[in-house]
């Protein structure tokens, strides 16, 4: 159907003229709660053709196709006094377990902190109708459908800090292909957003997908948790639309808030693929769960320590971190140290400025590390801007053909990536050479020609820099004065 971006335009015209919804947002997530539900009763259907006993989680009366699909159901002050007073409180106390009642479980989820914005039951029947047009059962529609939703997911960046659940699918897709999760295999993201690794893991692993079999496998092999209930509720709609048919596995709840010592072996994962929040303080108490050696309140220092050990021996990761995690120093010093004791941190691909622009203009890396062996060196790969660009933006995105160059050079981790080699955009240096720098992993590329740095970030890392050691040389100055008054005396 051609007409799926004209109705996610005209669902999101009607919300604005709405005095309830403030804000992208907002409309985003009243669109995304109804279409949760929608996607929900699509699959339902799909589920009693072909199971004989399925029975419903949600009371019949608050079915999608009981109150929803009718054009002429109910309007006005009627269905908002529905939607408010019956359809989320019950839907928000649902009983339900993950192992008895999974589908429950994940309505309940998604409910648990939803919101109904709209304050116009006239108007919010016009978005109802308008949503009753997409047919969720027809591949047409999910397949363009799904292509609709990464625009929404991208929509989230100008709508103010929602933007920090949108990787750029480009690096998503870069990560899992480098990273290559085997059917069977458990994927994790500890902080989901809106579901971008668990889906091109999904479509990665559906490749490999021969029978029923392979399918019930990878419907388990999926696992999430993610703090906030926005992200939440589109990741788990995301992951639907992708084929997953009951998403109990994402959680919405903060993963750090669980003590390391609490994970049993049982639950540790082969694959971690992630973007952790940067630049996010925790609540007081949550490091209180982790090693008294690492505790800090920076959240990208918490899930690298996490990961690590959530990770089975030999278990694969991929994850962004910013610059800040590579030169910091204090606790970051020992959690870099203990991630290169016990696992081989391999390649640090080094993203230039504005991958993640408008969001955050802070330079990432992607880092990649296998669990169970000491790092013996790191290849760094310094990821270059197309011919002629200066910068990314909103309009022209990081693409995956750009990463090209990179998936050429990777080479095979089995030889150790015996076959990779030096050149002006790849450079190897060694654990001594980190151990030497004090676990420093910001490591510049010794082929580039030194420019001038106009950074922001950088210069300001440069005053510091300038500022501590004009004091050093203060206090030096300052004792040699007071030892030599001394000695007069």
């Amino acid at each position: 159907m051609s007409n799926l971006s004209p109705t996610i335009k005209s669902i999101q015209d009607v919300m604005r003229q709405d005095a309830g919804i403030n804000g992208d947002a907002q409309r985003i997530e009243q669109m995304v709660w109804l279409l949760f539900l929608k996607v929900f009763d699509a699959l339902e259907e799909e589920l009693e053709l072909t199971r004989d006993a399925y029975r419903s989680p949600i009371p019949e009366n608050l079915r999608w196709r009981n109150w929803a699909a009718d054009p002429e159901g109910i309007t006005g002050d009627v269905l908002l006094d529905f939607v408010n007073n019956e359809l989320f409180p019950k839907l928000k106390s649902l009983a339900a377990d993950p192992v008895r009642n999974p589908r429950g479980w994940v309505v309940r989820g998604v409910f648990e902190d939803a919101n109904n914005f709209m304050k116009s039951g006239q108007l919010l029947r016009q978005v109802i109708n308008k949503l009753a047009g997409i047919d969720f059962n027809r591949q047409a529609d999910r397949h363009q459908f799904n292509d609709l939703y990464e625009k929404i997911l991208r929509d989230l960046q100008s709508a103010g800090n929602a933007g920090e659940f949108y990787t750029p699918r480009a690096v998503t897709q870069f990560m899992v292909d480098m990273v290559n999760p085997q059917l069977g295999e458990r994927v994790l993201d500890p902080a989901t957003g809106t579901g971008g690794f668990l889906v091109c893991a999904i479509e990665h692993l559906r490749k490999q997908v021969r029978n029923t079999e392979h399918e019930a496998l990878l419907q388990t092999s999926i696992l999430g948790v993610e703090k906030k209930q926005l992200p939440h509720l589109l990741c788990v709609t995301n992951l639907m639309l992708h084929g997953i048919e009951v998403p109990s596995n994402v959680r919405h709840d903060n993963t750090l808030a669980r003590p390391l010592r609490d994970y049993t072996p049982a639950e540790r994962v082969d694959v971690v693929l992630t973007n952790p929040p940067f630049g996010g303080i925790e609540e007081p108490g949550i490091e209180a769960g982790f090693p008294a050696d690492v505790r800090t309140k920076e959240t990208a220092d918490l899930f690298l320590v996490l990961i690590k050990h959530i990770l089975k021996a030999n278990g694969r990761a991929a994850l962004v971190l910013p610059d800040g995690t590579l030169f910091g120093e204090g606790v970051k010093t020992r959690i870099k140290e203990q991630l290169l004791t016990e696992c081989d941190l391999h390649t640090i691909v080094r993203l230039p400025n504005g991958v993640f622009a408008p969001y955050t203009g802070i330079k990432t890396n992607l880092l990649f590390f296998t669990k169970g062996r000491p790092t013996q060196a790191i290849w760094y790969y310094e990821h270059p801007y197309p011919p002629g660009a200066k910068s990314y933006n909103k309009t022209k995105p990081i693409r995956i053909e750009e990463f090209d160059v990179e998936k050429a050079w990777w080479g095979s981790e089995a030889d150790g990536f015996a076959a990779r080699v030096e050149n002006e955009r790849a450079w190897r240096v060694s654990i001594d050479a980190i151990r030497a720098a004090g676990f420093n992993l910001d490591q510049k590329n010794p082929h580039a020609a030194e420019a001038v740095s106009h950074d922001p970030d950088e210069l300001l890392r440069d005053y510091a820099r300038l500022q501590a050691e004009a004091q050093a040389l203060r206090d030096q100055l300052k004792a040699i004065l007071a030892e030599s008054l001394g000695a007069r005396s």
